[in-house]
């Protein structure tokens, strides 16, 4: 079983990637890392996601790229062989739980309530994406489960902005939480990277870390 810490460790805010253009992936992923956000979620809801996950696998070797929006054993598996480092899914069952599990990358299966935490738990798993966050329970929800369930950490997801991460980024069960903020469209469209990698430097800095310097 491949355990999930290192990914959840890496840092406080996973990007959240929806590219309908591989050949943005590159140039973007560097973007993202050169602000700080080593990990990089890439969801499987395009046609382009397989391929931008091979490209940024082969040319951006200082990222943690992954494979997002997980959903089944197949999806894991042309993952993997793309070069994804991570899994994450928005739910989980035991067939796709099975496939993450032997995949042998590390994986985030997605909760939303006591009895899936507990589930998991008892499977021997204690890295997990909290999904959809928001709508979910958001901060008081999580904040409720780390008394009871003190083992389990979370990356929550879904309707998670710049203003309302710290909230979660301060919870003891919470060491990151993913969003899209950083990668707004009007900057993808236009292929602004400078401006995603200032968005991503001032992600980096809401855990507490100090951000890289900026080259001069």
């Amino acid at each position: 079983m491949t355990a999930a810490m290192p990914l959840l460790d890496l840092a406080p805010v996973v990007p959240v990637v929806v590219l309908d253009d591989a050949a943005d992936a590159v140039p973007l992923t560097r973007a993202l890392v050169a602000g700080g956000l080593p990990a990089v979620e890439v969801t499987l809801r395009t046609p382009a996601a397989l391929d931008a996950i091979r490209a940024v696998a082969a040319e951006v070797p200082e990222a943690v790229v992954g494979a997002g929006t997980v959903l089944t054993a197949r999806d894991v598996s042309e993952a993997v062989r793309a070069g994804a480092r991570f899994l994450i899914s928005p739910g989980w069952s035991e067939r796709l739980l099975d496939a993450m599990v032997t995949s042998g990358v590390p994986f985030l299966p997605g909760v939303s309530t006591v009895s899936e935490v507990v589930a998991l738990l008892e499977r021997g798993l204690t890295g997990m994406k909290f999904f959809p966050a928001e709508p979910a329970g958001g901060v008081p929800y999580l904040s409720s489960l780390a008394g009871p369930l003190p083992t389990a950490r979370f990356c929550p997801t879904g309707g998670i902005t710049q203003d309302t991460a710290p909230a979660y980024l301060r919870l003891r069960n919470v060491p990151c939480v993913g969003g899209t903020w950083m990668v707004p469209p009007d900057a993808l469209a236009a292929k602004e990277w400078g401006r995603v990698e200032e968005l991503a430097r001032e992600a980096a800095a809401l855990g507490g870390r100090p951000p890289p310097c900026t080259p001069t």
